[in-house]
C-alpha cells in the first residue's frame, strides 16, 4: 500500500488518500465485556440482550446494529481497515463505521457514541438511508454476522479524526464513485455487508447521490464535486 498523506486539503482532488492508526490510547473504545447487545427474533422485536464479547460465534444470534457511512465536505467518504485483533473479519476494509445500539439508545445516538469512540469524531447531519437493511454472512474463520443494521449517512470533520487501534488499523478518504467502482468490481475487498450496501446506495440515491447528501447546501461545492476530475481509486490500493 502506498504511503500518502492522510488527509487532502478539501480544495483538492478527491483521490484516495490513507493513513494508519497510531498507538493505542489509554482512553476511548470500551472493552466488549463491558458492553452489551440486544438480540432479536425473526421479526426484529426485541428479546433479550448478550455480552458484546460473546456475541459473535459459529452461531451469532439476529441482533440490532448499524453501518454508517461518513463523509467530508468535499464529498469523500471514509472507509477504514479493521484491525487486525477484531474477532469477525479482521483485517478488512469497510465502510466507516458499525456498532451495536444498547437496549433503549436510539440509532442515530447509538451511531454518534461509536464514532466518537472509534474515530474520536462528531457526526452532523446524520440520517437514515436504508431503514430495513438486514444479512447475514460468515467470515473466513466461520465467525459469523447476522443483524438487523440500518445505514446511516452524516458529514465529519477530517481534521478531528483520531482512529483507535484497537478497532482501526489504517483508513482512506477516497471518492464516492470510486467506493461504487470497488464494490461492483471487487466486493471481495470489502466486508461483505459493505460492499452490497454501497451498491444499494448507489442505486437507491444515484452514483453521487451519497455525495451529495452529505455537502453543505451550496451550489459551488455541489457543482465542484459533481465535475472533478480525480485519479479513481484502484483495487491494488486496498489489496
Amino acid at each position: 500500500m502506498r504511503e500518502t498523506p492522510m488527509i487532502d486539503a478539501p480544495g483538492k482532488p478527491a483521490e484516495a488518500t490513507f493513513g494508519a492508526a497510531p498507538p493505542a490510547p489509554t482512553t476511548g473504545v470500551p472493552a466488549a465485556t463491558d458492553d452489551v447487545v440486544v438480540l432479536l427474533d425473526d421479526d426484529g422485536a426485541a428479546i433479550g440482550t448478550c455480552p458484546r464479547a460473546e456475541v459473535h460465534t459459529h452461531d451469532t444470534p439476529l441482533h440490532r446494529a448499524f453501518s454508517s457511512y461518513l463523509l467530508d465536505d468535499a464529498g469523500r467518504l471514509l472507509l477504514t481497515r479493521r484491525a487486525l485483533t477484531k474477532v469477525a473479519w479482521p483485517g478488512v476494509w469497510t465502510n466507516t463505521c458499525c456498532g451495536h445500539p444498547r437496549p433503549d439508545e436510539p440509532t442515530q445516538d447509538a451511531v454518534s457514541r461509536r464514532v466518537r469512540e472509534e474515530l474520536g469524531l462528531d457526526v452532523t447531519q446524520l440520517r437514515v438511508v436504508l431503514p430495513s437493511y438486514r444479512y447475514r454472512a460468515v467470515d473466513a474463520s466461520g465467525i459469523v454476522e447476522h443483524e438487523i443494521c440500518p445505514v446511516l449517512v452524516g458529514r465529519i470533520d477530517p481534521a478531528q479524526l483520531e482512529p483507535h487501534p484497537d478497532e482501526v488499523c489504517e483508513w482512506a478518504w477516497v471518492a464516492w464513485p470510486d467506493a461504487v467502482h470497488l464494490a461492483r468490481r471487487t466486493p471481495a475487498l470489502l466486508s461483505p455487508w459493505a460492499a452490497e450496501q454501497i451498491v444499494l446506495l448507489a442505486e437507491q440515491l444515484g452514483e453521487n447521490g451519497l455525495s451529495t447528501l452529505a455537502l453543505p447546501h451550496d451550489e459551488t461545492a455541489h457543482e465542484h464535486t459533481q465535475h472533478e476530475e480525480h485519479e479513481p481509486l484502484e483495487e491494488k490500493d486496498l489489496a
